[in-house]
């Protein structure tokens, strides 16, 4: 299990910069990171993309990708479209579901996560499946994003 602080000692000891676009998290991911000494470093940002309309105004995703926000292309576009809006090296992006009620046809618990590493075009993604309250698939949302960017990081 990835930690936020051995995220961002990461990103520092290689100089990378990092930021966030999320949906379901809406800034757990950023907040985290951010609660480590020394994060201004590498932690550029975040944006809070909960509605279709700011993934769309905002982060520039095609609405028309956006009738399956539930995806991974909207991960991946989230990853990506941060890393330009707030030019980063490394971007995270999530979407999913975390309940009660389903969403897009998908159940609570489905979540897609996204890295993305701009100077490689590097792109990682993964479907999760998480159970428990509205607090557990986000926190399990957050958890799986640090332990992708790890991944990223360490294997290319």
């Amino acid at each position: 299990m990835t930690t936020a602080a051995a995220v961002v000692a990461a990103c520092v000891n290689q100089e990378l910069t990092l930021a966030t676009a999320e949906s379901l998290t809406a800034g757990l991911v950023a907040a985290r990171l951010g609660e480590v000494p020394g994060c201004s470093a590498m932690l550029r940002g975040g944006v809070i993309a909960y509605a279709n309309e700011v993934k769309a105004q905002v982060l520039g995703l095609d609405p028309a990708l956006l009738e399956r926000v539930v995806s991974e292309p909207v991960a991946a576009a989230l990853a990506r479209s941060v890393t330009e809006l707030l030019h980063s090296d490394i971007g995270i992006g999530t979407t999913g579901v975390a309940g009660p009620d389903w969403l897009a046809g998908e159940p609570p618990g489905t979540v897609w996560i996204a890295v993305y590493d701009a100077r490689t075009m590097n792109l990682r993604t993964e479907k999760l499946a998480l159970s428990g309250d509205r607090a557990a698939v986000r926190e399990g949302a957050v958890q799986a994003s640090f332990d992708l960017v790890m991944r990223l990081l360490t294997e290319g």
